[in-house]
């Protein structure tokens, strides 16, 4: 049938579970991440090959100003000192656990401490699949999780950059010019901007 998900016998009864759900929210997602993180970080590409070794990887949960709950993760090196921090703004078909894995190892395997986040609607935190009702607030959104990470003791006398990729091009610069003092630059790859 045209629009249903039918069910596959040879799947387990955990696998047929996930398969089946509504992807359009947050707990499917989460979960289909879960029951896949080992064999998406195992994928055989470049980006998934840098090591691990000598990087503090973070992965949490919070609760935001508008009473959502984002995902965000950081990469921190362990045995070298902190260059400067990188803020990360994906793109709107990406996560920032997925494209982003092996740049973000990269970079603090050479000593930039980097951040990023889920957007609402997007990876693992809340609001509908895709949806951006506001993009003014996403942008906010992003503003109020980098702002806690500058705020940091550890990270307040680092060069601060924003890197954003397709549509986090476009976060990252409205980002910029909210806050023109708040970064020492942006870094943008494939931006979703119109040049005037």
């Amino acid at each position: 049938m045209i629009g249903e998900i039918e069910e596959l016998e040879e799947m387990s009864e955990e696998l047929q579970s996930i398969y089946l759900s509504n992807m359009d929210e947050a707990p499917a997602r989460r979960l289909v991440r879960e029951a896949f993180k080992d064999i998406q970080l195992a994928i055989d590409h470049c980006l998934f090959k840098f090591p691990t070794d000598g990087v503090k990887m973070e992965e949490v949960y919070e609760v935001n100003s508008r009473g959502l709950k984002v995902f965000s993760k950081s990469w921190i090196p362990e045995k070298s000192p902190l260059k400067a921090i990188v803020c990360f703004c994906h793109g709107y078909a990406d996560t920032c656990t997925f494209y982003f894995e092996g740049v973000a190892r990269k970079l603090a395997s050479s000593g930039f401490g980097v951040f990023a986040i889920d957007y609402p609607g997007f990876g693992l935190s809340d609001g509908l699949h895709g949806y951006i009702p506001s993009f003014e607030n996403l942008v906010n959104d992003v503003i109020e999780h980098f702002s806690k990470i500058k705020e940091q003791v550890e990270y307040q006398h680092l060069p601060r950059f924003l890197l954003g990729e397709s549509m986090g091009g476009a976060v990252a610069l409205k980002i910029h010019f909210k806050q023109l003092n708040g970064w020492d630059g942006a870094a943008l790859i494939a931006p979703l901007c119109k040049t005037f």
